[in-house]
Order: structure tokens, then C-alpha cells, then sequence
């Protein structure tokens, strides 16, 4: 007969340490990215996920899965930035059903509609809008309002990458009208401020070939702050680099390209190495 497995002894006191730890990766993926932070993610995931299978039902196995979607969640969006596909659709199917099981709904959401980046970088932006539309119509009751913001942003993107430009820019704005004044502390996964939807609208507006891109991206690099957070800058440049080259200024476009590649060098962002290396070959 097979032993019976040894059972996790979760408590309020291990899910707020798991939850700290997700916190540090967040903080040092925002400032370094890189291979060695998603390899620390990785394991932190593997080590929560053991923990919750392992543990008997209740509402501290439904915390510590709350966890586990938001840990498996960053990971699966390291994943993305470093280029691996295949895994970074496999961590954010980990944190759907953690999510599900937690009973988190905004969590679910955001899982899933995050997941849609996979297929945006897997050129499929029609697929993408849909699973972000998906994702915000299975929203069940009132949802937060810097989730329904971050949504509506992310809807705006994928219309963006099928060069709707009218309706991109519906969905930006109507992000932009659900956007509160306050911080949500309840939802640590979501960084969005209305320095971040300039940014994110400038990011729509270069995918669109939009020269207007630049003063909202200009805007955004003033308030970020040069090295502060490697992996945005770095999208901010190469967002930069495609509006001043769509209003024929090849010198600054160089020239932010040529930061973004030293900046992807350090945080080792293989999805902004090929946004870089598309645009030098243009």
C-alpha cells in the first residue's frame, strides 16, 4: 500500500510569508529582470504550489492558492519577457486555476487576461482580444476599478496590434475613465497610475505608427525616471524609437534604439532584443 503523502500545515502566518516573497520578487523584477530573478520566481512557484497540493481543503488552502496565482502569474510574464512562450503559457494556466480554486475572480481575470499576451507575441492579436474580452465578461459583480481600468488598457493594446485605431483608442480612453485616484493594496499585482496609462496609450500609439505617440512617451520617461525600472524603460524606448522613426527623424530614433538594446542587454529581455533588432533592420 502506498504511504500517504505528508500533508502541508498551512497557517494565516506561512501565507503572509509566501506573500512576502512574491512581494521581494515583484520588487527586484521591476528594478533588474533577468534569467537569475525568473529562475528565483520559478522555484518560489514550485515551492507554493507543492504547499497547496498538498494541503487539506479550507480557507487557508484557498489563501495560499490566492498566492500561488499571483507568484505563477509574474513568473509566467518573466517568462514572456525572456521569450519562452511555451512556458510562459504554462505558468499563467497555473495561476488560472490557482485562482480559480482561491475563488479570487479578480485574480482570474487578470491571469487570464495577462495570458493573452502570450498570443499577442505569438502573433495572434485576434486571439488575444478575445481572451481579454473573455476575461473582463467573466467578471461576476463589482470589480475593482483599477482592474477594469487595467483591462480596458490591455483591450486597447490588443486592438492596437490589429491596427484598429478607433477602437484602440476607445478602449484607452474608457480605461482612462475607470481609472481611480487612489491606490488598490488589495491588488499588488496591478502597477497602474495615470503615469503608467500614458504610457501605455504612447506604447498603442507607436504600434499604430501614431507620431503623437511621442509626446505621451516622452511624458512617461520624464516621470520614470532613467534606470528605475529597466524592463519598462526599455519598452519605452523602443516604443520611442518607432514614433520618431515614423515621423522620419532616423537620428533619435537611433538613439533610443540604441538604449533600449543596452538596457535589454542588462535585464535580458529577449522580447525587447527582437522589437530592437526588427527596428534597425527597418
Amino acid at each position: 500500500m502506498a504511504a500517504i503523502p505528508q500533508f502541508s500545515r498551512l497557517d494565516p502566518g506561512l501565507v503572509e510569508l509566501l506573500r512576502g516573497q512574491t512581494q521581494s520578487i515583484r520588487l527586484l523584477d521591476r528594478r533588474l529582470g533577468g534569467q537569475s530573478i525568473f529562475q528565483q520566481a520559478r522555484a518560489h512557484v514550485d515551492n507554493v504550489e507543492q504547499l497547496v497540493r498538498y494541503a487539506l481543503p479550507g480557507d487557508h488552502r484557498d489563501a495560499a492558492a490566492g498566492e500561488l496565482s499571483q507568484a505563477a502569474a509574474l513568473a509566467g510574464w518573466q517568462a514572456l519577457d525572456l521569450g519562452d512562450l511555451g512556458e510562459a503559457w504554462r505558468l499563467h494556466e497555473i495561476a488560472t486555476a490557482a485562482a480559480r480554486e482561491s475563488g479570487d475572480v479578480a485574480a482570474l481575470a487578470y491571469a487570464r487576461a495577462q495570458q493573452a499576451y502570450v498570443l499577442l507575441d505569438g502573433d495572434r492579436p485576434a486571439d488575444a482580444h478575445t481572451l481579454i474580452l473573455a476575461a473582463r465578461e467573466r467578471l461576476d459583480g463589482p470589480a475593482p476599478r483599477h482592474l477594469l481600468a487595467w483591462l480596458h488598457a490591455a483591450e486597447g493594446e490588443a486592438l492596437a496590434a490589429l491596427g484598429l485605431r478607433d477602437a484602440a483608442l476607445r478602449a484607452l480612453d474608457t480605461s482612462d475613465a475607470a481609472l481611480p485616484d487612489d491606490v488598490d493594496d488589495a491588488l499588488p499585482y496591478l502597477m497602474l497610475d495615470a503615469g503608467h496609462l500614458t504610457r501605455w496609450r504612447g506604447h498603442c500609439l507607436a504600434r499604430l505608427g501614431e507620431t503623437s505617440a511621442i509626446e505621451d512617451l516622452v511624458t512617461a520617461l520624464d516621470a520614470m525616471g532613467e534606470g528605475n525600472y529597466g524592463r519598462a524603460e526599455v519598452s519605452l524606448r523602443v516604443d520611442l524609437a518607432l514614433a520618431h522613426s515614423a515621423r522620419g527623424d532616423l537620428t533619435e530614433s537611433q538613439r533610443h534604439a540604441q538604449r533600449a538594446a543596452e538596457l535589454a542587454g542588462r535585464t535580458g529581455s529577449a522580447r525587447q532584443r527582437r522589437r530592437i533588432a526588427e527596428l534597425l533592420t527597418a
